[in-house]
């Protein structure tokens, strides 16, 4: 199947999803809306229980939603999804998909053959991931000698074997060291970098790896979405005004020589004891709340003027985790309930399972394995 980006890459549009229960109903999606361009990096970021589990789970046609339309580079989730499953991948951190008695060659070839590719191009595909992943040290080991980082390198090259137009990640790095985090962020990066159009979405309770990777992120809590915009946009939210650490040698007329300068909001020394730095710093330190970063020029400026030299100057700004509280209330760590988003339900027996991976086989379809049992 030929990619196209003339459609978004997803286009969700007033989707709710009510989950029958006692004593009352689950409202999972509460009336979504999501736009996604083909080529983006784009996060989904949400406290335990807000509707990312259900959201992902009708992108990825596992789900169909109550009311709405979601619809995956123009295939609607409802009436398309056997060729939505075609361009799509989903991998998930601390996965156990497969045989552990299998070597790590051996578990990506059976994948090939879920997602209907032929013998020769299976194993031509798998050699290619195996190297592009780094695993070649590693391709005839079993999996159940796989180390942690090692296991997701492979569940990655497993949700690349069907050469993806969008893969979902969700929370691909949960459980890494830093070193197998990194390595698994980069090979992801690379990835989508390599082909214009491949397009990702990550969830990730990892402010720091949301604000590195993803281009536009959306806050989604009680089943709607809160705010959608870049990491900078969404920071702007919590501090419109531009906040400055100033440090200089000596200002004899003290701060209140920079508060009425053109631009400048606040200007208060700071306290030995707010800066750490005890009574005898031989500086002055002078907390700075500015309009803009325009009017530093003029603060420069009348320091020149008062014989002042500038030691340092840091600019204090608001981290992801600032506006996902201030938009949440919460944060990751104080949910109002324990849990996902999804009512339980009982397990599917290993013989449902294998039923449905070789029914997808015999339709050509990619599925994702969560377990094999």
């Amino acid at each position: 199947m030929a990619q196209t980006i003339n459609e978004p890459a997803i286009d969700v549009r007033d989707v709710t999803r009510i989950y029958s229960a006692k004593p009352k109903d689950v409202t999972a999606l509460a009336g979504v809306d999501l736009h996604v361009e083909p080529g983006m990096f784009f996060g989904l970021l949400g406290p335990n229980g807000a509707g990312k589990t259900t959201l992902i789970k009708i992108m990825t046609t596992l789900l169909l939603p109550t009311t709405g339309t979601a619809r995956v580079f123009g295939f609607d989730v409802a009436t398309d999804s056997k060729k939505i499953r075609r361009i799509m991948n989903m991998v998930a951190g601390g996965e156990q998909s497969g045989y552990g008695i299998l070597t790590v060659r051996e578990q990506l070839w059976m994948f090939t053959q879920f997602y209907g590719l032929g013998q020769k191009q299976g194993w031509k595909r798998v050699d290619e991931l195996i190297e592009a992943v780094g695993l070649e040290g590693q391709r005839l080991q079993r999996v159940s000698a796989l180390s942690t980082g090692q296991r997701q390198k492979m569940n990655l090259a497993r949700g690349l074997l069907n050469d993806p137009w969008i893969l979902f990640l969700d929370e691909p790095t949960l459980g890494l060291d830093v070193a197998a985090a990194r390595t698994v962020r980069e090979l992801v990066v690379e990835w989508r970098a390599a082909v214009p159009g491949r397009t990702v979405l990550l969830t990730t309770h990892y402010m720091a790896e949301a604000d590195e990777l993803c281009q536009d992120i959306a806050i989604v809590d009680h089943g709607r979405i809160l705010a959608t915009g870049s990491p900078a946009e969404l920071k702007r939210r919590v501090q419109r005004e531009s906040i400055f650490r100033l440090e200089v040698d000596r200002l004899p007329p003290g701060p209140a020589a920079l508060a009425g300068l053109p631009g400048v909001v606040h200007a208060v020394e700071a306290s030995a004891s707010d800066d750490g730095s005890g009574p005898d710093r031989q500086t002055v330190i002078v907390n700075l709340t500015l309009e803009s970063d325009a009017a530093l020029g003029g603060v420069v400026g009348a320091l020149g003027g008062l014989g002042a030299r500038i030691v340092a100057l840091q600019k204090s700004e608001p981290s992801l985790e600032d506006v996902f509280v201030e938009l949440v209330g919460r944060g990751f760590d104080d949910e109002e309930v324990a849990g996902d988003d999804r009512p339980p339900t009982p397990p599917s027996s290993p013989d449902h399972e294998q039923d449905e991976i070789t029914h997808a086989a015999r339709e050509g379809e990619p599925v994702e394995v969560e377990a094999m049992r």
